[in-house]
């Protein structure tokens, strides 16, 4: 995950290799991490980033509301609806959201993901 990089000139791949190798690693888990769980996270991130638009003063009064997902993922993970995993790739893409541009390419990020996640779990009754 440390390849997960908003800032900067962004990895050609990010959207694409990486956010396939991620899902596959978090996939491997069937215990937990099923798609809807995870999508609640996406939706909300999708939420923060249509208030914030290309706004970077508006990005930074809604900081601490985006940064609490890494509150609620940690109370999903305690209810083991989604692991560690998961955790983690969330708490990463919301460090390296620092401003508008980067909020955006966050949610992208987390749109690539699940994208191939749903390639590595198709159904949830599977």
């Amino acid at each position: 995950m440390d390849d997960i990089r908003f800032a900067g000139e962004l990895d050609p791949e990010l959207f694409n290799g990486i956010a396939k190798r991620c899902a596959k690693a978090i996939g491997d888990n069937k215990t937990c991490n099923k798609p809807s769980q995870l999508r609640r996270f996406y939706d909300e991130l999708v939420m923060w980033q249509t208030k914030v638009g290309a706004d970077n003063a508006r990005f930074q009064e809604v900081r601490p509301f985006i940064l609490m997902l890494n509150a609620k993922a940690a109370y999903a993970q305690g209810r083991d609806l989604i692991d560690p995993n998961f955790v983690k790739l969330l708490e990463r893409c919301l460090r390296q959201a620092t401003d508008a541009k980067t909020l955006g390419y966050a949610k992208l990020f987390v749109e690539a993901f699940l994208g191939f996640y749903k390639e590595v779990r198709p159904s949830e009754n599977k």
